[in-house]
């Protein structure tokens, strides 16, 4: 078949991150591209992830911030939290956001088909009653929260309804160790409700440094959140007036609400993958190579569906190397590494590079520089929170390879850390900058002693 018998030289199924970028670049450079989507534009994160969930993380600072301005001379009195009216003015946001992902479609010339696209075989995809036909494939349809079977399970909810609760009732649990859980438990916590926080593990946030892990959990009991590590649900019954969990091990907890934050899983049920010989992993992923192609010499695969990092900005910069590559001429790889990372729990944590445990079993001899300390607002507003910073250094190089913080705006910070990381940055190099005073930042500079 000619290319010009194909309805579309390139047809993405999905218009989240990665499918945006990528057929709006395609159309940019020439090519004759469509994209497929049921739902709302942009996503798992503009619509249900990062960008409601950061409005909620902001919103639930206030009631530190309200409380601790007597310290700094306010007398503010009286205040009182609205959910209905933070979930109003979140959904005005996210509206307006889904109208500029239409228009950055539309002016890039991609036709937008409203519809769930299913694999007729490997160059037609039937969406609604009509089928289209493509030299090439771009699958992108992102990842879905995953629940466990367990009695009771149609009682849970998943971070997707949380944004959209006509009320956030008092006493809610929250399962899960990972930063989606952590997250939430903060934003619970902020806006003034009981949180109990369970994970099945000894401790949570797999994969980052254990200091930063330990720390963190101590930082959050302190705030009030019941954090109960070794915990798992093993039955939900429903009450008259909310929930009781029974814990393995015979426990009971009451409840208003049940939220399940306990992984994701690639969307890939039920796109018609087996009709076109599409190859998946054990857990449902999409197997790529390096270039995202699939088994299936025309079909692509990228961002939360293929199980490599499930982050927006890596979904996009995926996209982006794959239309190069295919269009421009390019043979460029994704790099993985050093990925600047933050977790918007109460306080924040901004990471690059490797925690330690990596580091110590891919170089061997490591310094470790810590300093923890309470932060300058601290000294008036009355809270007891603590800032904890780690930098991780090659011994035999004097290369930094990992850098670590739990404190305010750790993530703003891990940004521009995240550039010398990326530019080979020595510990020499943070000792010859210049810190900016009075900051925290200035702790990554300061540090002089290993531990």
């Amino acid at each position: 078949m000619a290319q010009h018998e194909y309805d579309y030289d390139l047809f993405v199924i999905g218009a989240g991150s990665g499918g945006v970028r990528a057929s709006r670049m395609a159309a940019g450079l020439g090519v004759k591209t469509a994209v497929a989507e049921y739902s709302d534009l942009g996503g798992t994160c503009v619509n249900l992830g990062c960008v409601p969930k950061k409005l909620l993380v902001y919103a639930s600072h206030f009631s530190e911030d309200l409380e601790q301005a007597a310290g700094f001379g306010w007398d503010i009195g009286q205040s009182q939290f609205n959910w209905q009216n933070l979930i109003t003015a979140k959904n005005k946001e996210i509206k307006r956001l889904n109208d500029i992902y239409k228009n950055l479609l539309d002016n890039a010339g991609v036709d937008l088909i409203n519809g769930k696209a299913i694999l007729v075989d490997k160059h037609n995809i039937r969406v609604n009653d009509k089928i289209y036909s493509a030299k090439r494939i771009l699958i992108a349809p992102g990842g879905w929260p995953s629940v466990p079977d367990i009695k009771g399970s149609e009682h849970i909810i998943t971070s997707n309804q949380i944004f959209h609760l006509d009320q956030l009732p008092q006493n809610i649990i929250i399962v899960g160790g990972g930063y989606i859980a952590v997250e939430f438990a903060g934003i619970f916590n902020g806006l003034g409700r009981n949180v109990t926080q369970l994970y099945r593990g000894d401790m949570f946030l797999r994969g980052f440094d254990d200091d930063i892990r330990q720390f963190l959990a101590n930082e959050i009991v302190k705030k009030g959140i019941d954090l109960k590590f070794n915990s798992n649900i093993a039955a939900i019954e429903k009450t008259v007036d909310g929930y009781i969990a029974t814990l393995e091990g015979d426990s009971k907890i009451n409840t208003d609400m049940i939220v399940y934050a306990t992984g994701r899983h690639p969307r890939t049920a039920d796109l018609g993958l087996e009709n076109a010989g599409v190859k998946l992993a054990k857990g449902g992923a999409i197997i790529v190579d390096d270039n995202f192609k699939t088994n299936i010499d025309n079909i692509y695969a990228l961002g939360d569906v293929i199980d490599r990092v499930a982050l927006t900005p890596v979904a996009i910069g995926e996209a982006m190397i794959l239309v190069h590559n295919i269009y421009a001429d390019r043979n460029d790889k994704m790099d993985y590494s050093d990925i600047p990372t933050a977790v918007f729990s109460q306080p924040e944590i901004g990471t690059v590079g490797l925690s330690e445990a990596q580091a110590r079993k891919k170089y061997g001899e490591v310094d470790i520089y810590k300093s923890e300390f309470r932060p300058m607002k601290h000294t008036l507003s009355g809270s007891d929170e603590r800032s904890l910073m780690k930098l991780i250094i090659d011994k035999a190089t004097d290369k930094v390879v990992g850098v670590h913080m739990i404190g305010a705006y750790a993530g703003e910070m891990m940004q521009g850390i995240g550039i010398a990381i990326k530019a080979g940055a020595t510990k020499a190099d943070f000792d010859n900058t210049i810190g900016i005073h009075p900051t925290s930042a200035e702790e990554f500079v300061t540090m002089r002693i290993p531990e």
